[in-house]
């Protein structure tokens, strides 16, 4: 057998060779598939330690910001540095209410420990510290090294703040003594495979959290590559082999950003655990091509000459055909129970799935690809609206610099520059909504609403659009009021935008009809139009983000795509459906909207202030930007007011001692300090504590409205300046 084997002129020989080769592209693919799968296995088990690192780090970077804000609260406390007694009894409360750590403490610039939460028996000196030094060497927070505590004989890590007086010089160092089985806490929470390693070491690389046993590492040295490691690069994956000689995939994170502390977390997992699960599945695919391969040694062997080499040639071909690329290949044997049918199967049903995958392949690419015209799309959109306003705000800018224009054209041309930035701010408030709306930051204050005041107000504010294309406005509204469960100003900006888009795409002269009606306890509003209409493509992906109808010259109507998925979102939070329907091209659109119903009591109408008698006031303009600063003040002075105008915050300072306004304007973002605390300073003067704070400025997320309000702003504007909004709030100031 063995000599026939190797006797390639005879039909066994060659029915043998045959089946090599047809077995030949399986255990390429099969050997570089395993290839892959370790490689994927590697690639998985470092994405998902780093986040592990991360997470770690991050949990022990709240522990130490925590007691950073601790100690820097304790360092706003007055007479801290007085009576010792009466310290020690503060910073002894400080540490019921804080179990975490072990003790409190101030430190005078000698190093002598003069009040503590725990008390001594004998004075403590701690100038020989680390962390005391670089305190008052760097004035700043300091997070520093293991220590085990001379008083509380407890491992842990001292935390130093330093009291700075007016002058900005170093009083004292407050210090809180972290109890590391605390920090330990969040490291037992993370679940790591058997034979992992979590450790935490400071600057000097002690020990300071590890995971296991960590009470038996307190304060030891880390092994030599490790420390080399810890000192490389951020985030880079390292093979090490520890002291109980293992051999770990480490990953490792700082523990908080660099003004935190120097800590360094790493995490090791088994380097045999990462590729164990790749493994076997490759032992598993070799030895199943290895009992394929067998089983057609066989058939080529007793099977008959010319049957099994007419299939066996079929089997190669196609072998060869998916190996060239060819995937939709296959073999055409009918299956049987024989060795060469089971083989037939099995390189079809790989074809297959290769075929499949490969299609898979295809339309992701075809997906990303799509996507990206639709960025490109949306990209040269943008310019496109964003230029569009901006040539005659630019015209009329250079009309007014000439100095030759009429008081008729002056009019006119501020008239065109107020509309076009009008349009500009409302394509960034479209952006900015949906930034709110894909990262779920919209929040709705749902009330008893009665839908008839909703839709008065949506149709005010569409209809200059509709009466610019000259449109018939029609409204049905039932005789009995309806009411929903909802968020007024949301659901005014839903049906402002289905009512533009109908304007938008409705031709002049056209009919746009508002139907209103009760359903089983729920609320539908229906807007139908006369206008172009839509495709069966376009309905299916007009309420997707960036989609329009087709932008031709001759239907270009602006915006940016975002007004009917806006729509979408914000009727789905408020537990509604919203469909479209159109007969087709040039037969008009209908969208429906439906709400919960509501049998609530009504929201009684909001009153509007009745704003007081003008009078001239001593208003002061901070902000960086120069022209915008002059052209506020042109614009107060125009109205009668005394302003002031200062271009850094220290500088705004000074001029409201000496002036004591009663109306501020400030940016936020000014280049010495933010004007949130240029607010707090003018709460503070005696000339300002009374006045008016507004804040005008570009970030316009809730979040910075908080922190404006915290830091005492009345109230808050965001760039392009609403002036009408603003000369509403002077108006009520006397």
């Amino acid at each position: 057998m063995a000599f026939l084997l190797f006797q390639l002129n005879t039909l066994r020989g060659r029915l043998i060779l045959l089946v090599a080769l047809a077995i030949a592209p399986i255990a390429v693919m099969t050997i570089v598939s395993g290839v892959r799968e370790r490689e994927h296995a590697i690639r998985v088990a470092e994405e998902n330690l780093q986040r592990l690192t991360n997470l770690a780090a991050a949990n022990e970077a709240q522990s130490i910001e925590s007691a950073r804000q601790i100690l820097r609260d304790l360092a706003g406390v007055p007479d801290l540095t007085g009576d010792q007694a009466h310290c020690s009894r503060l910073l002894a409360g400080i540490q019921r209410q804080n179990p975490d750590y072990a003790n409190f403490g101030l430190i005078q610039l000698n190093g002598d420990v003069t009040c503590s939460a725990i008390p001594s028996k004998t004075p403590v000196n701690l100038g020989d510290r680390t962390h005391f030094r670089r305190a008052v060497h760097l004035r700043r927070f300091v997070a520093g090294g293991y220590v085990f505590g001379r008083v509380i004989q407890k491992h842990t890590v001292n935390l130093t703040y330093p009291l700075l007086d007016e002058g900005q010089q170093v009083q004292a160092v407050l210090f809180a003594a972290l109890d590391l089985t605390k920090l330990d806490r969040f490291v037992a929470d993370i679940q790591l495979p058997p034979g992992s390693l979590l450790m935490t070491a400071d600057s000097e690389g002690l020990i300071i959290a590890r995971k296991p046993h960590p009470e038996q590492w307190y304060g030891k040295q880390v092994w030599p590559e490790m420390r080399a490691a810890m000192a490389g690069e951020p985030g880079k994956p390292v093979l090490l082999t520890g002291p109980d000689g293992v051999e770990r995939l480490h990953r490792f994170a700082r523990v908080g950003a660099k003004g935190l502390s120097d800590y360094i977390v790493t995490i090791g997992i088994p380097a045999d655990d990462i590729t164990r699960a790749a493994r076997r599945d490759q032992k598993l695919d070799l030895l199943a091509l290895s009992a394929t391969l067998i089983l057609a040694l066989l058939a080529a062997w007793f099977v008959g000459d010319v049957l099994v080499l007419r299939r066996v040639k079929r089997l190669a071909t196609t072998a060869n055909s998916i190996a060239s690329g060819s995937l939709g290949a296959r073999s055409g044997i009918a299956y049987g129970n024989e060795e060469i049918s089971e083989l037939a199967r099995a390189l079809d049903a790989m074809a297959a799935a290769l075929q499949e995958k490969e299609l898979q392949h295809l339309q992701a690419e075809t997906q990303l690809r799509q996507a990206d015209q639709r960025k490109d799309e949306f990209l040269a959109m943008l310019a496109h609206e964003l230029r569009n306003p901006l040539a005659p705000i630019s015209a009329g800018a250079q009309l007014l610099q000439s100095g030759n224009a009429s008081p008729q054209a002056v009019e006119r041309t501020a008239g065109i520059i107020v509309r076009q930035v009008t349009h500009m701010t409302r394509l960034v408030d479209d952006l900015l909504d949906v930034s709110r709306v894909t990262r779920g930051l919209v929040t709705l204050t749902r009330v008893p609403l009665n839908v008839t005041d909703v839709i008065a107000d949506a149709v005010e504010q569409a209809d200059p659009m509709m009466r610019a294309k000259q449109h018939r406005f029609e409204l049905a509204l039932p005789e009995t009021p309806l009411q929903v469960m909802g968020d007024h100003k949301r659901l005014v900006q839903v049906l402002v935008n289905v009512l533009n888009n109908a304007a938008k795409y409705t031709p002049a002269g056209g009919t746009i009809r508002l139907q209103v009606r009760a359903e089983t306890e729920r609320v539908k509003m229906i807007i139908s139009d006369n206008g172009i209409g839509m495709s069966e493509e376009l309905r299916g992906r007009v309420f997707e983000l960036f989609a329009q109808a087709d932008r031709n010259p001759d239907r270009s109507q602006g915006g940016l795509g975002l007004g009917l998925a806006l729509v979408k979102t914000l009727v789905e939070l408020h537990g509604g459906t919203v469909a479209v329907d159109s007969g087709g091209d040039q037969k008009g659109s209908t969208f429906t909207i439906t709400l919960p119903g509501s049998a609530g009591p009504q929201s009684p109408p909001s009153a509007k202030p009745v704003p007081k008698p003008q009078t001239r006031l001593r208003v002061l303009v901070v902000d960086d930007n120069i022209d915008a600063a002059q052209t506020l003040q042109l614009l107060l002075e125009t109205v009668g007011h005394e302003v002031f105008v200062a271009h850094t915050a220290h500088a705004g300072l000074e001029i409201a001692q000496a002036i004591g306004p009663q109306l501020c304007l400030l940016d936020i973002g000014l280049p010495d300090i933010s004007g949130n605390d240029l607010a707090r300073g003018l709460r503070q003067l005696p000339q300002t504590a009374n006045a008016t704070l507004v804040a005008v400025t570009g970030y316009g997320r809730r979040e910075d409205k908080e922190l404006a309000r915290d830091a005492g702003f009345d109230h808050y504007f965001v760039k392009p300046l609403d002036v009408d909004g603003l000369l509403a709030v002077i108006a009520t100031l006397h």
